[in-house]
């Protein structure tokens, strides 16, 4: 194996700045000058995923250094200050960390405490914020715990007051049939399938907790991806509406020895929860004991930078480039501690760096913003904190386009646009892959959610038509070996080896980076602004913004 360079900050520095001096050339397709360069790009990515910025975690020393160099950078290739003469969006966040060996608490079946350990065969933490949670609660198989009147009046609830109990409930929403193939998107996963609304559902009926069945099937993801982020300090929105006191995964494995001590089949209440007639299930069970966790609240940031645009009027209305500059930081105390992140999302960061650079060369008629958002990991919250509190209007925002974890293995013959379907934007993604000579890449049922899982959901949510670009797969050549690099990520994935490699080929990533440019572009030029298609979910945040 070759060995990773770690470069150095004067080294990356060096490049960062060298690259300003590059003559571009105009990019295929495009008429508008503004072309993304390698040198910056690759400069930014081998420092953001450095060990020296230390996995820019939450809340951590590295996660601090990563937006001090962002924010100097923006301020190098010509972005104007987005927020009173700052860069800097203050995010307000409460972080917790649950504290096992000091904790009492356990589940109860059948009258006996089950041997689950911390990590190994569940994680729980507190989602109020609280310290210390003193906990003797029912549980309640809730099913998927949705509760969506417009899928045919689907209530997992029935009804029950589920206030102060916790509840058990499956990851994903229920699946297809043949009698109602398109029911919750058929395929395709909604956002009642994400943890995240069924946190959020839970805390809005009162309950004291949750706690969720993983599986990797249904997740998407394996159980080490939850257990470092819930071993690690995990973060909410100091300002939002407070979830349950307890939060919370269970392996597959340990809801099969749980709900066969309470008496009940797993298997048989789960096929019962694929149909809307399923009533909730109160088990001979109970969360008992106390729940300890170390809390703190602190202070993150958005980095935020603005290419003013040239037309009298259009540029009173803005285009959104967004990425994460967040990663998992530093954990544990042996072997490599450090996860760097550079695919996820130290690319992303880095795309958006190099396409600022060359924004500020060639500015368009609207207004456009480079938006560098925090603490995606933890649950999207620096966007949302930008969308509750806008820098610019959410009424005067045209669009808000989103890189996360760019394509690291290629050049390819397509482009990633799923999701751009929803509003007029899959018309302009369309015609701006057809000016570079590329192909949409073909759209596949959205089976883990990944709408709702980037930062471009925040906007969404709150009515500016959004999506992720994603990178292509048809690479333009040797298809073996590539696809054979792009499935090796798999397993990287949120691992400390999501490292940067300088033997990299990076014509992929500029790539994506370019279209993304090309694609703000064309919606900053264009004579209106997008639209949601009518019946659209996200339609009516915006006829209220």
């Amino acid at each position: 194996m070759h060995k990773i360079v770690r470069p150095t900050l004067a080294a990356s520095l060096a490049l960062a700045f060298a690259a300003h001096a590059a003559s571009p050339a105009k990019p295929a397709g495009a008429n508008h000058g503004a072309t993304v360069q390698e040198a910056p790009l690759r400069a930014h990515l081998a420092f953001l995923s450095s060990d020296a910025l230390e996995g820019r975690g939450t809340g951590q020393r590295g996660g601090e250094l990563a937006v001090t160099y962002l924010e100097t950078q923006a301020m190098a290739v010509g972005l104007l200050p987005a927020n009173q003469g700052s860069y800097r969006q203050s995010v307000r966040i409460a972080g917790v960390k649950a504290h096992p060996q000091e904790s009492s608490v356990a589940l109860v079946a059948g009258g006996k405490p089950l041997p689950l350990a911390f990590a190994k065969d569940w994680v729980w933490a507190p989602g109020d914020a609280k310290p210390v949670h003193d906990m003797d609660a029912e549980l309640v198989f809730v099913g998927y715990g949705i509760s969506a009147p417009e899928e045919g009046g689907w209530d997992d609830y029935k009804g029950l007051d589920v206030k102060g109990k916790v509840l058990v409930m499956m990851v994903n929403d229920p699946a297809p049939t043949g009698a109602e193939p398109d029911r919750f998107n058929g395929k395709g996963l909604t956002y009642y399938g994400r943890w995240t609304y069924k946190f959020e559902e839970a805390a809005r009926r009162g309950a004291a907790g949750v706690l969720l069945i993983h599986t990797d099937a249904s997740a998407s993801y394996g159980w080490s991806v939850v257990q470092n982020s819930w071993t690690a300090e995990r973060f909410q929105l100091a300002d939002a509406d407070l979830g349950t006191g307890l939060q919370g995964w269970m392996t597959e494995a340990s809801a099969r020895a749980l709900f066969g001590a309470a008496g009940q089949d797993l298997d048989k209440l789960r096929a019962a929860a694929e149909d809307k007639s399923f009533k909730p299930v109160v088990l001979n069970a109970r969360v008992q004991g106390q729940a300890k966790a170390a809390v703190r609240t602190l202070e993150q940031f958005n980095v935020a930078g603005i290419v003013p645009g040239t037309d009298p009027k259009l540029k009173d209305e803005l285009v959104i480039y967004s990425a994460h500059w967040d990663h998992l930081g530093k954990q544990g105390d042996t072997g490599d501690t450090i996860f760097n992140g550079a695919v996820d999302n130290a690319s992303g960061s880095a795309g958006l760096l190099a396409m600022a650079q060359e924004a500020v060369r060639h500015p368009a008629k609207r207004s456009q913003m480079f938006l560098w958002v925090a603490a995606e990991e933890q649950g999207l919250l620096g966007s949302a904190a930008y969308a509750a509190r806008p820098l610019w209007p959410l009424d005067k925002t045209a669009a808000a386009l989103n890189l996360d974890s760019l394509n690291f293995v290629a050049m390819a013959k397509d482009i990633g646009v799923q999701g751009s379907e929803r509003s007029s934007l899959g018309l302009l993604a369309a015609g701006t892959a057809r000016a570079m000579n590329l192909k949409v890449a073909e759209a596949r049922p959205d089976l883990g959610g990944g709408y709702f899982r980037s930062d471009h959901f925040s906007f969404a949510k709150a009515g500016v038509p959004a999506f992720s670009v994603g990178g292509g797969h048809d690479w333009v050549k040797d298809k073996e070996a590539n696809d054979a690099k792009r499935k090796a990520y798999g397993p990287r994935y949120h691992q400390a080896n999501d490292e940067y490699d300088p033997n990299w080929d990076l014509s992929g990533m500029v790539q994506q980076a370019q279209y993304t440019l090309n694609l703000g572009r064309a919606v900053a030029d264009a004579p209106a602004m997008p639209t949601w298609k009518p019946g659209d979910q996200f339609a009516k945040a915006r006829a209220a913004n």
